[in-house]
């Protein structure tokens, strides 16, 4: 979260992570840059895909082209997060990798328990429109039991239900190719 920790996390790390909430943090961004280590922008859940050319501009001015940007759906009202499912094209015409962020879209955050909720049945729904509308790859949380997880276990696939998951989805990647 800090621009200079990221040489320090490269030392350690093949992909440096932006998060959502800091995508448009120039200083951090830059930082991550220079590393030359790859660098995945999470797009901020307040902005449209067409603005995330402006992050991957910060990060190309410093001589860096290893980016990937990363869809984690947008905020609707206070306690939801909803795909537009159009922003995964619009930002592959920036030209870099779109990764689709299955789970943390699936998050509900501010609930009133005080804990964020979630809709893992949602989970392969998620998965396979990104995968139709040209997602470049996936990111997925799990656990073998979800509901012990430290963080996030609301909206996690379960570790048992992966395999079938990945056959799927691997099995529209090749029908879409074909075309």
């Amino acid at each position: 979260h800090n621009p200079g920790e990221a040489e320090t996390a490269a030392g350690y790390v093949d992909i440096l992570q932006i998060p959502a909430f800091l995508c448009r943090q120039t200083d951090l961004l830059a930082a991550a840059g220079v590393t030359g280590k790859w660098v995945n922008i999470k797009k901020g859940q307040f902005l449209s895909g067409a603005s995330m050319k402006f992050a991957v501009e910060k990060v190309r001015e410093t001589g860096n082209n290893n980016i990937m940007l990363t869809d984690r759906g947008n905020m609707y009202g206070y306690q939801d997060l909803v795909v537009d499912f159009r922003n995964i094209p619009v930002m592959r015409q920036i030209g870099v990798p779109v990764i689709m962020d299955i789970t943390h879209s699936l998050q509900q955050p501010n609930q009133e328990a005080g804990i964020s909720g979630g809709k893992p049945e949602m989970i392969e729904t998620i998965g396979k429109a990104a995968i139709s509308v040209g997602a470049d790859g996936i990111f997925i949380e799990t656990h073998p039991d979800p509901a012990i997880a430290k963080s996030d276990g609301a909206n996690m696939l379960k570790l048992s239900g992966m395999d079938d998951l990945l056959k799927k989805l691997v099995a529209i990647r090749k029908t879409i190719n074909s075309f």
